[in-house]
């Protein structure tokens, strides 16, 4: 971590009310990694399953879609509703429906059943995020909101993380079979549930929302939504520079969707000849040099686009991409796809960043929230929808050349048609900023 992030969360846990918002977030996003990783297991490497890429689809669909569909439209309610209660009520309604999801799992329910329940889960906690998000003015003083904002979504993440990661220690003592899977989603629901405790804590009506006697209906507020989401399309695409950077992020969300689909058909059955235990383990090691990339690129981006044009990093990340992805997969050996995690990991991050900034700092103040309520549903959408795509033309076992190829070529053709854009455009005036920052959208 960098000294500066050290010292901005020292700084603003010193508030009585952040720390407790900030343990609220913290439990809920370590519960959030334990049942993100037993869904994933499940889907992917239960022995009883014979993951096709079709029920790959499916569950990036329950981890994604609600993020992505849900999102836009969060905020119509908790500014309506009192928002603590949703960060005690949310957590319990999450806990329910995962200790739902077990039982189904439990009793060999069919796994439509499950996905609905789970999907139900991840758009309650679609709502708690965001209300957390909207909850932190009331925690700090105006003065250190920026230090609580860059703060929380990184140490958020890092929970995330470290529950995946507990969720793995918890698969080897529960068992890889559908009851270890079940036993997974009861810790996760147990754990969820304990944020609503710590939320509990906090005084009712501390978190707002203030009372607006000129509040329009619900039902126009999510009119309102809809217009405000077409009112940012229309925008952002007179601004061509964040245009291209949401295109360059919303490319990168597509051809990595593919590359993790194939990735974890390929443990599940090629390289691991259906071991479903070992492809696990195995697969493990790819999520963990993608996370390393992920947080290189937190530190590497800012330095670099000190000293580069932004749209120069970009483009160089995405053909990276390509060039290595082609170069690191082809022969479809593991060791080259735990250097491909990173690599993508890196460039993945590198662009978000770079798009996160070049976003905040070309689109007109007013139509920033419209604009990102756009970026959250492209960044989540072409995953969901790469996934669709996968099932199409990826084989059981996942060994598909002609997957590496397109991702690669997709990743270079991407690389091209950005920097074109970016040369069309013109040279912006503040291309060169020492500070692009890693935070965006949550997810």
């Amino acid at each position: 971590m960098r000294v500066s992030f050290v010292s901005d969360l020292r700084v603003v846990l010193q508030g009585r009310d952040f720390r407790r918002l900030f343990g609220t977030r913290l439990v809920s996003q370590f519960a959030d990694g334990i049942f993100q990783f037993a869904v994933y297991g499940y889907a992917f490497f239960t022995p009883e399953n014979q993951t096709t890429a079709a029920e790959a689809a499916a569950a990036f669909a329950v981890l994604l879609l609600p993020y992505s569909v849900l999102g836009p439209f969060a905020g119509v309610f908790i500014d309506r509703w009192p928002r603590r209660q949703i960060l005690v009520i949310g957590p319990l309604v999450r806990g329910a429906l995962l200790a739902l999801a077990a039982a189904l799992l439990a009793t060999g329910a069919p796994d439509g059943y499950f996905y609905a329940v789970a999907l139900g889960a991840l758009g309650v906690n679609r709502f708690f995020l965001a209300a957390l998000g909207a909850s932190l003015p009331h925690t700090v003083p105006a003065e250190r909101l920026m230090m609580a904002n860059s703060v929380t979504p990184t140490s958020g993440t890092v929970a995330t993380f470290l529950g995946a990661g507990a969720g793995f220690l918890l698969r080897l003592l529960f068992g890889p079979g559908t009851d270890g899977s079940a036993l997974l989603l009861v810790v996760a629901g147990v754990t969820v549930a304990l944020s609503a405790l710590v939320a509990a804590t906090m005084d009712r009506d501390l978190l707002g929302p203030s009372y607006d006697p000129n509040r329009p209906q619900t039902r126009e507020a999510v009119r309102n939504v809809l217009r405000g989401l077409a009112d940012g399309a229309r925008h952002v695409a007179r601004r061509r520079a964040a245009a291209a950077a949401l295109g360059s992020m919303a490319a990168h969300r597509f051809w990595y969707g593919i590359a993790l689909v194939m990735a974890a058909m390929l443990y599940r059955f090629y390289f691991t000849d259906g071991d479903a235990e070992a492809g696990l383990m195995h697969a493990s090691g790819v999520v963990a040099t993608s996370g390393v990339g992920y947080f290189a690129a937190a530190f590497l981006t800012p330095w670099v686009t000190e000293r580069m044009r932004i749209e120069t990093w970009v483009t160089a990340a995405l053909a990276a991409a390509g060039v290595l992805s082609l170069v690191l997969c082809l022969p479809f050996q593991e060791p080259g796809f735990l250097v491909a995690g990173f690599v993508l990991g890196l460039a993945g991050q590198s662009v978000k960043i770079c798009a996160d900034t070049v976003v905040q700092r070309d689109v007109d103040d007013p139509y920033l929230g419209r604009v990102f309520s756009v970026y959250d549903m492209l960044f989540n959408g072409m995953t969901v929808a790469a996934a669709a795509v996968s099932a199409l033309f990826l084989p059981a076992d996942g060994r598909s050349p002609l997957a590496v190829a397109v991702i690669a070529a997709g990743y270079l053709l991407s690389a091209v048609g950005y920097r074109i854009v970016m040369a069309s455009a013109g040279r912006s005036k503040d291309d060169r900023t020492p500070s692009a920052r890693a935070e965006g959208p949550v997810t």
